[in-house]
């Protein structure tokens, strides 16, 4: 197998791949909306997707894989737990309704494996993800394998606690996670309403805003303290950070490196590398489909 379809399937869009397995080349990838909500036939969009890209190969497409919200399977056939968006995808048998083997992975797994597999992972034995976006997201590589462990729930990395006293608790019940302290989500909150989005408050702490610098440095140290306190857990190589905080480049990377050279244990020199992803939008995707040949 040189070819693989793979899909993304998020609460607004569906994206799908149809890549070279060898090198992670994208030879056709298609957007169509999820229409969540509305018409709820979201699966047949999945469908169409998945079809239009079969057009476009050069070889048999013998399996499919597909990233979700949600816990999937053990046996990573469908989604078992999702609740709050996209009714009936939790339980769906995509193999029958596809009529192939499906392979089914949570989307930040996914993001993780595009990255392992052709991306800034490649060829590293131990290593961490968060996708920093409207919430925090994460995954493990652990020797040079995606660790899902038990219910498939490992590598929440963003439903970790660093404040146990804040009387804020994230989706997971957790208080004070580093989702809270960094997701776009809680923007307004820990702006006092000054700005709603990361990008607001970016640009008023590049043009020197005082509560947006304020804000911005602080949820910045909380995640470095965040990263280096995984770093303590996982021992790892390389941690990566994906999402579409990430736009905000050296404005976070610049203060990141400050924090986490003050935190970071580094007995005998031992140091972990922070690197920026490889993919963005299209790293769901490109995971499902690298997710076949594991």
């Amino acid at each position: 197998m040189t070819q693989a379809i793979g899909i993304d399937l998020g609460g607004t869009r569906i994206k799908g791949v149809l890549i070279d397995t060898i090198t992670g080349t994208v030879l056709h990838q298609l957007i169509t909306p999820t229409g969540d909500g509305e018409n709820g036939n979201w699966q047949r969009a999945v469908a169409d997707t998945v079809q239009a890209l079969s057009q476009q190969t050069t070889e048999s497409i013998l399996s499919i894989g597909l990233s979700a919200p949600g816990l999937p399977t053990p046996n990573n056939t469908a989604i078992a737990c999702m609740p709050g968006r996209l009714q009936g995808l939790e339980g769906f048998d995509w193999s029958a309704y596809l009529d192939k083997p499906v392979r089914v992975l949570n989307d930040a797994h996914a993001a993780l494996m595009a990255e392992a597999r052709f991306g800034t992972l490649k060829g590293v034995q131990h290593g961490l993800m968060l996708t920093l976006g409207t919430g925090v997201g994460g995954g493990l590589l652990l020797k040079g394998q995606l660790y899902q462990g038990f219910f498939q729930m490992a590598g929440h990395l963003g439903h970790t606690a660093i404040h146990a006293d804040s009387v804020h608790l994230d989706i997971t019940n957790m208080p004070g996670s580093v989702e809270d302290a960094i997701g776009n989500v809680t923007v307004g909150r820990r702006s006092f309403g000054r700005y709603q989005t990361t990008h607001e408050l970016v640009d008023g702490y590049q043009q020197g805003e005082p509560l947006a610098t304020q804000v911005w440095l602080t949820s910045i140290r909380q995640l470095a303290v965040s990263l280096a306190s995984l770093a303590n857990a996982f021992s790892p190589e390389v941690i990566v950070l994906g999402g579409g905080i990430m736009q905000a480049d050296r404005a976070l990377l610049d203060p990141l490196h400050t924090f986490f050279d003050l935190f970071e244990w580094r007995p005998a020199g031992k140091k972990t590398t922070i690197r920026k992803a490889y993919f963005e939008d299209w790293a769901g995707a490109i995971g499902a489909a690298a997710f076949l040949k594991e």
